[in-house]
Order: structure tokens, then sequence, then C-alpha cells
């Protein structure tokens, strides 16, 4: 009989502490997207539906926690992440619906973003945006949307933000915000404090609005 990889069983326990984090302080888990096929890390997506208290979709990673980043080894950002997205609460969460990009992307962009620092041996935190390709193209058809910023959602509790696992992992869990490419430009030609405080100003938050206004307003230098 072959030994227990103490790795894996490492990653079963995040799995159950994970999925009990979030119906702590989220709510009720309803369904789980489990991956048949995985690279890199294999990224399940815990689905907590609509209440009166939190009227929108809540889709939760794990499993990109189960291997550390690689971060700057002078910088003070957590190497154990995991991602969320906010969908109204009249997004199609069905299989069949998951079959067209206009109710799948969202789906497909925590996958993409999950893995990404496993396979580019690289690391995501707070204020860092990613372009959908590159020039950046819209998510779906129904969407001019078309890259992300990542930073701790405002629509669940703080005590949702970090997970403690032991003394030498504490999971961070960061919201994905979908950006306009006019928005992704401003924060290159003027810094991200110059992106948050329109972001701000506009009144954007986690919540995923198709058809939100651009905080860019198309002027960016």
């Amino acid at each position: 009989m072959n030994a227990p990889d103490n790795n894996s069983t490492r990653c079963e326990v995040c799995i159950e502490e994970i999925s009990g984090h979030i119906e702590r302080y989220i709510g009720k888990v309803a369904a789980v997207f489990h991956e048949i096929q995985s690279d890199a890390v294999h990224i399940d997506i815990h689905h907590v539906s609509p209440t009166t208290e939190k009227p929108f979709n809540i889709l939760v990673t794990s499993g990109m926690s189960d291997l550390p980043m690689r971060v700057p080894p002078d910088a003070n950002v957590p190497r154990y992440i995991e991602l969320m997205v906010a969908l109204p609460p009249d997004w199609r969460m069905d299989q069949e619906s998951f079959k067209t990009e206009d109710w799948y992307w969202p789906v497909r962009l925590l996958k993409i973003l999950a893995r990404f620092p496993h396979r580019h041996a690289t690391w995501l935190g707070w204020g860092h945006t990613i372009a959908n390709g590159k020039p950046p193209r819209p998510f779906a058809a129904n969407t001019q949307l078309s890259g992300a910023i990542i930073f701790p959602s405002v629509l669940v509790p703080r005590e949702f933000h970090e997970l403690r696992i032991n003394d030498e992992k504490t999971i961070h869990f960061y919201s994905i915000v979908p950006l306009y490419e006019e928005e992704m430009m401003m924060k290159i030609h003027n810094g991200s404090k110059v992106l948050f405080d329109k972001l701000d100003e506009y009144r954007v938050t986690d919540f995923i609005d198709l058809k939100r206004n651009n905080a860019a307003g198309g002027n960016f230098g």
C-alpha cells in the first residue's frame, strides 16, 4: 500500500475549510462545479444562490490556494489566494446555459485567473489588472467589458476575506471586478489610485453589471 500523499491530504482539508468558510460568512453552498480535467491545480467553484439579504449569485474558487504563488521575496503579500465573483440574481447558472459564453464567461475567467500564477510562476494580488487578450477583447457578445482588476469584495463580510489554515498558511479571498479597456488604460497611464478613485466615484463594486457606465469616460491621459 502506498503512503498517503501529505500534500493531497492538506488540499482536501483546505477544500473542506473553504466550503465551511463560505457557508459561515456568505451562505449555503447550493452547488459545486467540479472540474473533470485539471491543469496545474484542480479548480472547483462553489455557488451560493441569491437571498433577500444578499441578492446576487456568488461564485468562489477552491484549489488555487493548493499551491503557493511565487511572490517577490521582499514583498509582504499573500502567497495563497482564492477568487470570487458576484453576479446578478437572474444570471443563468445551469449547465445548458453554460454552453454559451454569454453565461459561462465569469466561470471561465475564474478558472483562467486561478491557474494564471501557477502556470506562469508569478502572483496575483490586490490591484492587479489582467486584460482579456492582446489587444483586449470583450468577454462575450453581451458586454464590452474586456479585462479585470482584483481587490477584496465589498459585498461580503470582512471576516470572509481571510481564512487561517495553520501557522504557515492563511488564504486570502479577492474578488474579480471586470473592467473596460479604457479603465485598464487609465491605470497604465495614471496609476492605480486614479483608477480606484474613479471606480469609487462611479460606485463600481465587485457586483458584475454588464451595462455599467465606463468610469474612464473614454479619457485617460
